[in-house]
């Protein structure tokens, strides 16, 4: 099968994986999602699935999510924005899609096509890669989400690319302070 055919292959099922990648332990985040061979730039590589819910309930599981990580609970976040009114909730799906971690210098992307959020290399990626993509979260909540992905760019939480300079002022603001008290 050409590469061009294998990348536009859609899975037959949510619980399919895909044939670029397996799942295995991370050094990033507990589990994540490696190339099993070379993946060419702009490869569809799997799709995101998981549960349509509603923002209301997305807001609710959320606050289930924040509870389970005060007790020292996963506090890992599978909830994907769909559009205004739904979002999708990948944490009981099978799909390996759900394990790929966070990158402040990621190597895939998300495409929302019609409704269906899929996974797309930004670049060439090499066999035995991590893959990653930018989570997206907005500085507003940017304390709850440590990043831990080491990269050189990484500001130590996990913010959209367009708001880690709030974070890098917020955090030099920190520092100025901590360094301007009396000892």
């Amino acid at each position: 099968m050409s590469t061009t055919r294998l990348a536009r292959r859609r899975p037959s099922s949510p619980t399919d994986s895909s044939p670029w990648i397996s799942a295995a332990t991370s050094g990033i985040h507990g589990r994540g999602v490696y190339a099993k061979v070379a993946i060419p730039d702009g490869t569809r590589i799997i799709e995101y699935t998981g549960e349509r819910i509603t923002k209301a309930e997305a807001l609710r599981r959320e606050q289930q999510r924040l509870a389970r990580q005060a007790r020292g609970g996963d506090d890992s976040v599978y909830i994907f924005v769909l559009n205004q009114r739904h979002d999708l909730d990948g944490r009981r799906s099978r799909s390996v899609a759900r394990l790929l971690n966070h990158s402040c210098a990621p190597n895939c992307k998300t495409e929302n096509l019609r409704g269906h959020i899929w996974i797309t290399a930004r670049r060439d990626i090499a066999a035995g890669e991590e893959l990653t993509f930018d989570y997206g979260y907005s500085y507003k909540e940017w304390r709850i989400h440590p990043c831990r992905c080491g990269t050189p760019k990484c500001v130590g939480f996990i913010v959209n690319s367009a708001q880690r300079w709030l974070v890098r002022r917020a955090l030099r603001a920190e520092r100025s302070l901590r360094a301007a008290r009396p000892r």
